[in-house]
């Protein structure tokens, strides 16, 4: 089999089941975001490969966790409205997110002021992440009452996550967090 299929040539692509659509369509740009956000995740956990810490382990399967969960929210968004979804986001989904930002969290100093995106190449990854997870957010909310309101609800709470997930591996990996000086 071929990866391509010409079939997108002329501007449209195909949702789950079909049905074809503009490849500007507000759901093609939804899970096209989650699909980008993914990848970033992806990059920023590669550079992770080489670093050594106690957790590590435990962080990298939380996070590819993420990454599939991620992948079935894109899933949900390229379903058309009115057809069953194959893989179904689930409450306890959202559940996970919230028990893996307070496990984290804990170990994490207090935060007196805003951040700036800096520290450990994975950090730094995760923290561009977050920002099109909020992208995909905003996209998703403006598909109004087509999309699963637990989509909404599992972008926002990961977008949190990819916050703490930044400062902890800047924690655990010597990055240093960068506080924002507004008077500059």
């Amino acid at each position: 089999m071929r990866i391509y299929t010409r079939s997108g040539d002329k501007g449209k692509t195909s949702l789950i089941y079909g049905d074809r659509v503009a490849k500007n369509d507000l759901r093609v740009e939804a899970y096209g975001t989650c699909d980008e956000a993914n990848s970033a995740i992806g990059v920023a956990l590669s550079h992770l490969v080489r670093e050594d810490w106690t957790e590590k382990d435990a962080f990298l399967t939380a996070m590819q966790k993420i990454q599939t969960i991620l992948f079935h929210v894109g899933a949900e968004l390229a379903t058309p409205k009115g057809k069953k979804v194959t893989w179904e986001l689930k409450k306890g989904h959202i559940d996970d997110l919230e028990q893996y930002i307070d496990e984290w969290d804990t170990s994490l100093a207090e935060l007196n002021n805003f951040i700036l995106p800096s520290g450990h190449e994975a950090s730094a990854g995760l923290h561009m992440a977050r920002t099109i997870v909020r992208r995909a957010e905003r996209t998703a909310v403006a598909l109004e009452e087509e999309v699963n309101p637990l989509v909404v609800s599992y972008l926002n709470r990961l977008s949190d996550l990819l916050f703490v997930a930044a400062r902890y591996v800047n924690q655990h990996l010597g990055g240093k967090e960068l506080p924002l000086h507004p008077d500059v």
